[in-house]
């Protein structure tokens, strides 16, 4: 990988380690306003939890059309815009373009940067050209403020948060090999966090940690190989040693295939300050078809937890040992200090995985908690063992050459996939969109080529048990999940998977936008429909809130792709097609078509140019 490309002047080599420690204070202060939304998923607890109750559950009715931005870009638009001090900052998919725009007038674009990249990166991209967001470091007395962003083509980027410069780039993945980035960078104290894509074209995942003032890598952990690559703690998995421990990403794999062997992670990341600790998911293994990598395939399909600074990991756990469906393992992480069953104050994280599993850990030493299906329609695993980990299949939903499995639940795009979920932690309730989709499985032989996918298996997909498969309609659902109890308060089915994820307020409603092109909002305690509002194209990014001026204002991206979009923003009809997506959302082109945007919603409507006509308009000098 070639070196930054330096724009500012080379910093100075010493005094780094007290301005991270202000610049991490910084971010996390700025987190607690609510004029910010700083991060995806709000805070570090990644939560997408808002303090704010001026929009409740008892005048959420009156939210109205306050206004919104064209990105000018189609495909899908995933994740969330950022707000600091006053300025959205909006991301798109490829071409990668990032606006920035004054909440004081938001008709007005202050920057943007439209980077060049090669179109090469469309070709290699497997489930379209999506990009799940921004990241923002506040600055200190060195470096200004940083806008940080990744593009499809495997650069990372780093803007001037006030004019939109480039001040460095770096190239993290070769798109040669099928490595490409669709991930939100996430910022750690003076670093910033990037993952990467590609396993279903046999890319070795890996996560790295750049200077966010220079972009000179500080480590970079693998998902696979040996132990040093993977940077395993002296002391890793010390608590849990039944998860495994040392000289597993080789002995676990056949000869040398760790090194085509997958377990990229694109999803989302959550950090806690105390602890030192960041927390993602590696991803399924390389290719699809299990015949071809016998043994465990660690450490694909595990929940990692590192050590910010240096990279090492204190624990990793593997849900789904030798994966056989594809049930990439990156969702979210949602951390929150809750009592066990016993009594016991614990800090948590809780990830609803693609597998139809939701998994809460202790985020201390990875410990096991609790493991619940998402769906009592989750047919491959009978139960997770807690005190193994370890899931107890069932054999009549495995996969081998061959043979053509049948009616598997979930599909290989999981009862959950990318979406963003969130967590009251006043009701102790997480708010999860969930998809309701099954599938068949035959697997095939190929080799491996560079740049070439290399998944092995032919799908086809259709609503779950629940869902209306004649119609291929009832394809998601949204939940309220107690982790403790592992109890569901309450469920609703919808017409196509909730793919972009959720978002809860203070005001006891919960958020979240739909494939057929709505943003809706329900009562977090009954899951009653209070409102929704039909957007220009279909979501599958997730809503976030913010206040500007005492009001306090709704934002969700609008533009249908994606996974579930393939067939429709690239023309497919095959059903087998897009990995099998196209056949289970053929009904899809007939709610929604593309577009792409942001959509702000308040009170009545209330907006810069409903409170002062005159705002954006143009006059003649003199």
């Amino acid at each position: 990988m070639r070196s930054a490309i330096s724009i500012v002047a080379l910093l100075a080599a010493g005094g780094l380690s007290g301005g991270a420690a202000l610049a991490n204070d910084t971010l996390v202060e700025l987190s607690k306003s609510n004029e910010n939304w700083v991060m995806t998923g709000r805070d570090y607890n990644a939560d997408n939890y808002s303090p704010m109750e001026q929009i409740n559950k008892d005048n959420v009715k009156n939210l109205r059309s306050a206004w919104s931005f064209s990105t000018g870009v189609l495909h899908g638009h995933e994740g969330t815009p950022l707000v600091v001090d006053g300025i959205m900052y909006i991301h798109s998919p490829y071409p990668n373009t990032t606006f920035a725009v004054a909440l004081d007038d938001p008709g007005k674009i202050l920057w943007q940067h439209k980077p060049k990249q090669s179109p090469t990166a469309r070709a290699v991209a497997c489930c379209d050209v999506v990009n799940r967001g921004l990241a923002y470091w506040p600055g200190d007395d060195e470096v200004g403020p940083l806008i940080l962003k990744t593009q499809l083509d495997g650069h990372v980027v780093a803007l001037d948060a006030k004019t939109g410069d480039v001040r460095w780039i770096m190239e993290n993945s070769d798109i040669k090999v099928g490595s490409t980035l669709t991930i939100a960078p996430y910022v750690v104290k003076d670093s910033v966090l990037v993952g990467s894509s590609g396993a279903e074209l046999g890319v070795r995942g890996y996560v790295t940690s750049y200077n966010v003032k220079t972009g000179a890598q500080n480590w970079r952990a693998y998902a696979t190989g040996p132990d040093e690559q993977i940077r395993l703690a002296d002391d890793f998995n010390i608590a849990n040693p039944h998860y495994g421990q040392k000289g597993l990403g080789l002995s676990t794999w056949e000869g040398e295939s760790w090194k085509i062997g997958g377990g990229t992670n694109w999803g989302w990341y959550a950090y806690d300050p105390k602890e030192n600790l960041i927390y993602y998911g590696s991803g399924n293994p390389a290719p699809w078809n299990e015949t071809m990598r016998p043994g465990d395939n660690k450490w694909t399909m595990t929940i990692w937890g590192r050590d910010a600074d240096t990279g090492m990991a204190k624990f990793g756990y593997q849900k789904t040992p030798h994966d056989e469906w594809d049930y990439a393992g990156v969702n979210v992480m949602m951390l929150s200090e809750q009592k066990d069953k016993d009594g016991k104050e614990r800090k948590l994280l809780t990830h609803p995985d693609r597998n139809g599993i939701v998994y809460t850990l202790d985020r201390t030493d990875g410990t096991l908690v609790s493991a619940n299906k998402l769906d009592d329609t989750v047919n491959w695993v009978k139960e997770v063992k807690l005190d193994t980990g370890l899931p107890e299949r069932d054999p009549e939903f495995g996969t081998r050459m061959d043979h053509m499995a049948r009616d598997i639940c979930p599909s290989a795009m999981g009862y959950h996939n990318q979406g963003h979920d969130s967590y009251d932690p006043d009701r102790k309730l997480f708010f999860m969109g969930i998809n309701h989709i099954c599938m068949d499985w035959e697997p095939f032989m190929l080799p491996y080529r560079a740049g070439q996918f290399f998944v092995g298996a032919t799908l086809n997909m259709y609503p779950g048990p629940k869902g209306d498969r004649q119609n291929y309609e009832g394809l998601g659902q949204v939940k309220a999940y107690n982790a403790i109890t592992g109890k569901y308060q309450w469920e609703v089915m919808e017409r196509f998977a909730v793919w972009g994820g959720t978002m809860t307020t203070a005001g006891g409603v919960v958020f979240y936008g739909t494939l057929d092109g709505f943003i809706k909002a329900r009562d977090a305690d009954t899951g009653n429909l209070l409102w929704k509002y039909k957007l220009p194209s279909g979501v599958i990014g997730h809503p976030m809130t913010y206040e500007h001026n005492g009001t306090q204002y709704i934002a969700i991206y609008y533009g249908v792709g994606g996974w579930p979009g393939v067939g429709l923003v690239f023309d497919l009809t095959d059903p087998t097609a897009g990995l099998g997506a196209v056949g289970a959302f053929k009904k899809l082109a007939n709610y929604s078509q593309m577009g792409g945007g942001v959509m702000v919603f308040s009170l009545d409507g209330k907006s810069p140019y409903t409170e002062d006509l005159n705002v954006g308009e143009w006059a003649p000098k003199g």
